[in-house]
């Protein structure tokens, strides 16, 4: 029994030390992040990287499997770093992923009770970067008829066609699911049409 004991402690033994250096820096990291603390986002944008920073200069003399685990957690941090501060950047921007899930939640059951339909609204497949935006904003203020009006028509004909793309989209997926042997055959002709004018 005890040589089983034994076995088990070295195969789960931690070096407690390298541990509390790691729990360390990321305590550095929260506190970096922590909105209660009146930083501005440059100053905490470079906080945040000189911990980064800290952590890769120091991951090599880690033992065991941390190094490969800070390597990691590293190039993640670093893939995700840039769009960590807009909270800071955005009044009444939400914080963490649940709490952004929690606002598009909410929209989708105002949909929902709006349309009586259980299922992913169409409309808001199609036109969701649109109708979540005014959603989202709209809970936060008044819009007059001003404030709506395009100022950027450049950028209101660039949304405008990307939604005619998703509706053309979904217009053909309805035809295929529809009739997927005729919606085929008139690809197939339409592409015997082309080629035979070139």
């Amino acid at each position: 029994m005890q040589k089983l004991l034994n076995k088990a402690l070295q195969t789960t033994r931690t070096d407690w030390e390298t541990l509390a250096c790691v729990y360390g820096w990321v305590h550095q990291l929260v506190e970096v992040l922590d909105d209660e603390k009146d930083l501005a986002v440059s100053e905490r944008q470079l906080g945040f990287q000189i911990v980064l920073l800290h952590m890769q200069l120091h991951s090599t003399q880690l033992s065991g499997t941390f190094p490969q685990a800070l390597a990691h957690f590293l190039k993640v941090t670093q893939s995700y770093a840039p769009h960590l501060f807009f909270c800071y950047q955005v009044p009444d921007l939400p914080r963490t992923n649940n709490d952004l899930e929690q606002s598009f939640g909410r929209v989708r059951f105002h949909e929902r009770r709006a349309t009586g339909r259980r299922g992913a609204l169409p409309g808001l497949v199609v036109h969701g970067a649109v109708r979540l935006q005014a959603a989202l904003a709209t809970q936060m203020q008044t819009f007059t008829a001003d404030d709506l009006a395009p100022h950027d028509l450049q950028a209101w004909r660039e949304v405008r066609s990307q939604i005619t793309f998703r509706q053309d989209a979904r217009r053909k997926q309805f035809r295929f699911r529809k009739d997927p042997v005729a919606y085929l055959s008139g690809l197939e002709e339409l592409l015997l049409k082309t080629s035979l004018r070139s």
